[in-house]
């Protein structure tokens, strides 16, 4: 349906629903979307649709409702949401999630409006679940494809900020954890792992890094990821590669903390090393540098929000494959493995004397 008269909004609506269900760093994103929704439209009850492992990290942003939806429920699922949202209405739903899974979904919310992505950047005929369509914008940041629903409701104003909620009992887990007299850098070594998707460095890559971040810039070294076996791995052949002497001062976390406490962590960092995965995006938010690995996946559209740090092989390995960052597709992907090794330690720790060059300016 073509945009009517109704929009740009004249005036703010009474409630506002949001659908962004997963994953981490896309709902990282969302907060600086959410900040300006507050900000500009201060009167507006904003009720925000999340996954579960999502919920744990922002579940408790300041006057937003919070409906947690368990994706894996199947149709119990969806009958149970609406039950619950059957006596309630929203002026304004955002379909802020593309899949046919979260298109279903938003069919037991009750709205008058509904606004989703253009069909360009769409999926799984998204349009056919909502009245209308924000217009498109070619090669843009996620972030910023988040920020063109407001636009479409007439808001042009931007307020990049994050204000990831941390609480005091997560920064005491952070401060107890690491010697308080060097510099931490944290190293997250994998992204959430998906076929043919490979984002992940090699492990000796890694372990040079850190032998070069202990000897020459006298730092401790956080290794942090999820619970995964293969995320558990990569902890396992990084340490066994480092010198006896450089593995006295690193700490695996992998599997062993919650969402918050990982933001803590990262928030204490100097830098964070990872590929392009969710806690990258976490320590952005939290005003952290990320030394973003990235290869197979465009950081332009996929990266940290500030990506002045970043390690960017991406148009090398479209060149490998034929490509220029001209003809191809955006968010194409690169699926060869082996174009991660155009990444190289020396680039990386190019990056990490730089910014910690920076932070005694």
């Amino acid at each position: 349906m073509p945009p009517s008269s109704i929009f740009p909004l004249s005036r703010p609506p009474r409630t506002l629903a949001i659908m962004r269900l997963s994953a981490i760093g896309d709902v990282t994103h969302m907060l600086p979307v959410v900040n300006t929704l507050q900000k500009v439209w201060p009167q507006t009850q904003i009720t925000w649709f999340i996954g579960k492992l999502e919920a744990q990290l922002i579940g408790d942003f300041p006057n937003v409702e919070f409906i947690i939806v368990d994706k894996g429920a199947g149709w119990k699922g969806y009958w149970q949401l609406y039950r619950r949202m059957r006596h309630r209405q929203f002026d304004i739903f955002l379909q802020m999630q593309v899949s046919l899974r979260a298109s279903i979904t938003s069919m037991m919310i009750p709205a008058k409006v509904r606004i989703g992505f253009d069909r360009k950047r769409a999926a799984d005929k998204q349009w056919w679940f909502t009245d209308y369509q924000i217009p498109h914008q070619p090669r843009q940041h996620v972030l910023d494809s988040f920020f063109e629903f407001l636009v479409f409701l007439g808001i042009n104003e931007r307020h990049l900020q994050w204000s990831l909620p941390i609480p005091p009992v997560a920064y005491e887990f952070a401060k107890n954890t690491f010697p308080s007299n060097k510099k931490l850098l944290v190293i997250n070594p994998c992204s959430s792992q998906r076929r043919n998707n490979w984002r992940n460095w090699r492990h000796e890559h890694y372990a040079a890094v850190i032998e070069y971040a202990v000897t020459h810039c006298d730092m401790h070294v956080a290794l942090t990821g999820g619970p995964a076996a293969n995320e558990v791995a990569m902890g396992e052949a990084v340490l066994a590669a480092l010198s006896p002497v450089t593995a006295q001062s690193v700490t695996d976390l992998i599997g062993k903390t919650a969402l918050k406490e990982l933001a803590a962590i990262l928030d204490k960092a100097c830098a964070v090393i990872a590929p392009d995965t969710g806690p990258a995006h976490i320590a952005n938010a939290v005003g952290t540098p990320v030394i973003g690995l990235y290869a197979t996946s465009n950081p332009e559209r996929t990266g940290p929000y500030d990506r002045r740090w970043v390690v960017n092989q991406y148009p090398a390995a479209l060149a490998h494959i034929g490509l220029s960052e001209a003809s191809a597709k955006w968010g194409q992907r690169v699926r060869d493995p082996s174009v991660l090794d155009l990444i190289t330690v020396a680039q990386v720790t190019d990056k990490l004397s730089a910014v910690l060059a920076e932070s005694k300016q």
